[in-house]
């Protein structure tokens, strides 16, 4: 018998989430059965969707959700054999039974030399992320000029990088000096600080005078509305996420975009990765390749300790984090 510890969603969040919302507890998990597995995390992951997802789908006391990078420790499934290595989405635990289904396998090939964490980052579900907005809803062409938000983030980061490799000039916009600095240390064209320029407008034109054609949104809200008048004809906006609405109390309003859309021709598309899963064993090949070539560089922030799991989220909520933030079992 293994006892599993987990973390629960104690009370729904109401405005920023707070170390009372979350509650540890103990459940002794069963004998595994013929095709199943018993794996115990090794990180796991904190992600922006976690704080909206949890008001829609979540009940008080469920286990948060989350992925995780996890190592078989017990096996009747010869899919899964005892010390490989999986990316599962069974929450805020540190231990699980699974049948397989729900299980996938990092890539075989995987090098000794790059972080296993990296499945739950730029070679998984974020950088899944970042390919199919700018490939799949943006559907980038000859010429663009991208901007994205949050671009010190998990997703934002590669985004602009996978851009970059494609050939194209990229803008982003973070919330420190630091953070933008990284930005130009991963090859963002411009970067800038976007809590400290005095007009947000001017900094979008000063970045690029002439317009934006694709803009990958992960903020939302005062952001978005002034960058949606700094779009060229025809551009295209992948809506990501909306972090500056997520813990608002009081629903934010206009202004509205219409208007600058319609004598713009702009089209604007929200998605969630999972609609191209059929792709992703060859996407993620190509995101790998990409970062053994160099082209495509990383960063982690790792909190350690499975009981910090939920100062993890508050601090990734915060802004606290340069690339993807991750905690170590």
């Amino acid at each position: 018998m293994v006892n599993a510890k987990t973390w629960t969603l104690r009370k729904h969040f109401v405005g920023f989430p707070k170390c009372s919302d979350f509650e540890m507890k103990e459940e002794q998990l069963p004998e595994t059965k013929d095709g199943e597995v018993l794996f115990e995390a090794v990180f796991l992951s904190v992600d922006p969707y976690m704080r909206p997802y949890s008001a829609v789908h979540m009940k008080e006391g469920n286990v948060m959700i989350g992925a995780q990078v996890a190592r078989v420790v017990e096996s009747k499934n010869p899919s899964f054999p005892v010390g490989c290595y999986v990316v599962a989405s069974t929450g805020w635990r540190t231990h699980s039974i699974s049948d397989g289904k729900d299980l996938q396998l990092l890539l075989t090939d995987w090098p000794e030399s790059i972080p296993k964490s990296l499945g739950l980052g730029t070679i998984g579900m974020p950088g899944l992320t970042a390919y199919y907005g700018l490939m799949e809803v943006c559907q980038i062409k000859d010429g663009d000029i991208v901007l994205v938000n949050a671009a010190a983030g998990a997703v934002g980061s590669v985004v602009g990088q996978i851009a970059k490799i494609k050939g194209f000039k990229v803008v982003g916009s973070a919330g420190s000096d630091n953070k933008v600095a990284y930005l130009k240390q991963i090859g963002f064209d411009e970067a800038f600080n976007y809590k400290t320029v005095s007009s947000l407008e001017e900094a979008l034109k000063k970045c690029s005078p002439e317009g934006y054609d694709c803009y990958f949104d992960n903020v939302g809200g005062q952001f978005s509305s002034v960058a949606l008048e700094q779009m060229r004809r025809f551009g295209r906006i992948a809506v990501c996420g909306g972090i500056s609405l997520y813990n608002d109390t009081t629903k934010q309003t206009g202004p509205y975009v219409q208007t600058v859309m319609v004598f713009k021709q702009l089209r604007m598309e929200g998605f969630i990765v999972g609609r191209w899963k059929h792709k992703d064993e060859e996407t993620l090949k190509q995101l790998m390749a990409w970062v053994k070539e160099g082209k495509l560089k990383y960063e982690e922030h790792i909190t350690k300790g499975f009981e910090n799991m939920p100062a993890a989220f508050m601090g990734m909520l915060k802004g606290e984090n340069t690339g993807k933030a991750i905690v170590a079992v």
